[in-house]
C-alpha cells in the first residue's frame, strides 16, 4: 500500500469467505471507535460500514505513513481478536491488505462519496441512503452530527444541500478505476 500526504485515498477491506463482520450494533460502533485512533493520520471524508466489508475515503494528513499502515493493521487486528472472542471463533477476519486506492481527480472523488454512500442500497439493505446508520450519508445531509467525517471540502463542491442529496440519489455510473 502506498500513500503520500495530501492525497485522497479509498481504504478498504473486506471479510475472507464472505462472512460477515460485523454481527450487531455494538460490533459496526465498536469498530468506529477503534478506527477514531486513525484520525490523527488521516481526514476522513465518507465512510460506510457493511456486514462483509468496510470502505473510507481518507486525505493523508502525515508524513508518517508507515505508523498509519501499522495503525490501520492493529485496527483490524484487534477487532479481529475481539470478534473472535465474541463468536468463539478463530483464525483471520479480514482479506490479507487492505487496499488504498489513489484517488486522482476531483471526479473521482465526487463519485467515490456516492459510490461509498450507495453501497448498502445496492446491496438491497435498505431503500434510501439515509436508512442505513453506518454511513457517513447522514452526516452529510444533516440528519446527524458526526464527529468522524469531515464533510465541510466536499459539501463545497455542490451549489447546496439539495443539489448533494440529487447527486447522491442518481443511479451510479461513473468508472471509478
Amino acid at each position: 500500500m502506498i500513500i503520500e500526504k495530501n492525497n485522497y485515498y479509498h481504504l478498504f477491506n473486506r471479510s475472507i469467505n464472505e462472512e460477515n463482520i460485523f454481527y450487531n450494533d455494538d460490533n459496526y460502533l465498536f469498530f468506529l471507535r477503534k478506527y477514531n485512533k486513525l484520525t490523527e493520520y488521516v481526514d476522513t471524508l465518507a465512510y460506510c460500514l457493511m456486514p462483509t466489508h468496510f470502505h473510507f475515503l481518507v486525505k493523508i494528513t502525515t508524513n508518517e505513513t508507515s505508523k498509519l499502515k501499522r495503525a490501520i493493521g492493529d485496527l483490524l487486528s484487534g477487532y479481529a481478536k475481539s470478534i473472535n472472542q465474541q463468536l468463539n471463533r478463530h483464525g483471520s477476519l479480514f482479506q490479507q491488505h487492505t487496499k488504498a486506492k489513489y484517488i486522482k481527480s476531483q471526479k473521482h472523488l465526487i463519485a467515490l462519496i456516492h459510490y461509498i454512500h450507495q453501497n448498502p442500497v445496492r446491496s438491497k439493505l435498505v431503500n434510501k441512503l439515509e436508512d442505513w446508520r453506518y454511513s457517513s450519508y447522514k452526516d452529510y445531509i444533516g440528519i446527524r452530527n458526526g464527529k468522524l467525517p469531515s464533510t465541510k471540502e466536499l459539501l463545497s463542491l455542490y451549489k447546496n444541500i439539495d443539489e448533494f442529496i440529487e447527486h447522491s440519489n442518481m443511479i451510479l455510473d461513473w468508472d471509478l478505476s
